[in-house]
């Protein structure tokens, strides 16, 4: 779905209802098993999306337990640590490496140039480096990026049809995720464009989120854009907190901030995203090479606004926004 194009539809969480549960407590290994190896950023609380990957790998004729094993290893928004667990992957060995984020890839691609690498990313895996080019990867490495850092600029749009008048707009990032120059250069253009001042405050631990408001407050700041980060996904519940005792408009990539109470959200669908992963991996166990599979680019945008938070900050959402959502929380 193109930015200008989004409609109102009826979006079926997995959070919510009966989810299927992802069953990753470890298993006798079946000789001539494959195992699959997730190295992830964040940590298993904030795994609903798994069950893309469940869908993809089941789609390709692999079920957990039954033909394939899995092994996780979570950095708890610790990127440090992320060194360490790619290596014991290697160790195990897994066949195939799931590694959710550029530092996990980027982690994962340190350690082996030999076991196949299927990414999910927000950043260009091109500009980073990470990869020869998007339709042939080279090397180890394939994946989907759905480039998140240039979908700064229309949260920019969305959050500034709520709150015109602000004359500063901050972005809150962190600093050692190596995406954050990448999307303070595409926000400083779109904020320019308008005529706005962006402000860039960063916050590498959850100690030092109330720092960072303070100085929100002390610039005058009339939004916030969140990035879609590890530790901010992670710590989701405390930054939305934050963002509504002091009364500062904020827009995230993901919508499990929205509906943890955020004023809205837009961004990929993670669920979708790491289905697309799944399939790769079932191609890759089946003796497709990664160097032969382009870099995929999911389609699938998610519009959601929580309206009891707009009425919370005294925000009328206009009517054209609201057209668009794709959830709108009363």
């Amino acid at each position: 779905m193109q930015f200008g194009q989004l409609k109102r539809r009826e979006f079926i969480t997995l959070l919510g209802g009966a989810a299927v549960p992802w069953p990753f407590a470890a298993r006798a290994q079946q000789p001539g098993m494959p195992v699959l190896g997730i190295l992830n950023a964040t940590s298993p609380e904030t795994a609903f999306y798994l069950a893309g990957l469940r869908k993809g790998l089941r789609e390709a004729g692999y079920v957990e337990g039954l033909n394939i094993e899995i092994e996780t290893r979570w950095a708890e928004g610790q990127y440090d640590r992320l060194p360490a667990l790619a290596a014991e992957l290697v160790r195990r060995p897994v066949t195939v490496i799931a590694a959710g984020g550029i530092p996990p890839l980027m982690a994962a691609k340190a350690a082996t140039s030999t076991i196949p690498i299927v990414f999910t990313s927000a950043g260009d895996p091109v500009q980073l480096g990470l990869v020869a080019s998007l339709n042939r990867p080279g090397g180890n490495v394939t994946g989907v990026s759905h480039f998140g850092v240039t979908l700064a600029p229309k949260r920019l749009e969305l959050l500034l049809k709520l709150v015109p008048n602000a004359t500063v707009i901050a972005v809150l990032e962190n600093p050692s995720n190596p995406r954050i120059d990448l999307e303070a250069t595409e926000l400083e253009a779109a904020a320019h464009a308008t005529g706005k001042r962006l402000l860039v405050v960063k916050a590498s631990n959850e100690t030092e989120f109330e720092t960072a408001f303070t100085t929100l407050l002390q610039a005058g700041v009339g939004g916030l854009l969140v990035a879609g980060e590890p530790l901010f996904i992670l710590r989701r519940q405390q930054l939305v907190t934050l963002a509504t005792r002091h009364a500062i408009p904020a827009i995230y990539d993901y919508r499990n901030f929205t509906t943890a109470g955020g004023l809205l959200s837009y961004g990929i669908d993670l669920t979708e995203m790491y289905h697309l992963v799944g399939g790769y991996v079932g191609r890759i166990l089946k003796g497709a090479k990664p160097t032969d599979l382009p870099i995929l680019q999911p389609t699938k945008f998610e519009l959601v606004i929580n309206l009891k938070t707009a009425k919370a900050l005294g925000l009328n959402v206009p009517p054209t926004l609201l057209a668009i959502a794709d959830e709108v929380i009363e």
